[in-house]
């Protein structure tokens, strides 16, 4: 498994609760641009629409050797997952504060996966405490380090 691109500001915003491994379809340069890793999954989401996935805002660069009938950079992607996991997100994304948020996007036998989760979201003041926490326990491990 290759990871190609993480969300990490999907954890600061979010609490995850559950995970999920989907595929994407894409056209031929699209994977291309993939596998030179130049994606962003920063202000992405995920969308449910009429019993299907979809990811939105998700950056991939135009290949430098595609012509001029190069695809949409941003456009909205088609994800795939069995009926039933997409059931299940939907019950789950229908109680108030949940959303689905894209985590990694990677190669797995060369195949482009996208590891999408199930957020609660955090307020200000959680976001405040984890990064406090985060700051005393680097500081800990500083110390340790040098004692």
């Amino acid at each position: 498994m290759k990871i190609i691109s993480e969300n990490r500001k999907a954890y600061h915003d979010y609490e995850i609760v559950e995970k999920l491994e989907v595929g994407i379809v894409l056209v031929g340069s699209e994977i291309k641009s993939i596998r030179n890793g130049k994606t962003n999954l920063k202000d992405a989401y995920v969308i449910l629409k009429n019993d299907e996935l979809f990811v939105v805002g998700m950056h991939i660069s135009t290949y430098e050797k595609t012509s001029a009938f190069a695809p949409d950079p941003v456009r909205t992607r088609k994800l795939l997952a069995h009926r039933e996991e997409i059931e299940k997100l939907d019950r789950k994304v229908k109680v108030k504060g949940f959303s689905l948020v894209p985590l990694k996007l990677y190669l797995e036998n060369n195949q482009a996966k996208l590891e999408i989760g199930l957020g609660k979201g955090k307020h200000d003041y959680e976001k405040r405490e984890a990064l406090r926490e985060k700051q005393t326990a680097r500081e800990i491990m500083r110390e340790l380090k040098n004692n």
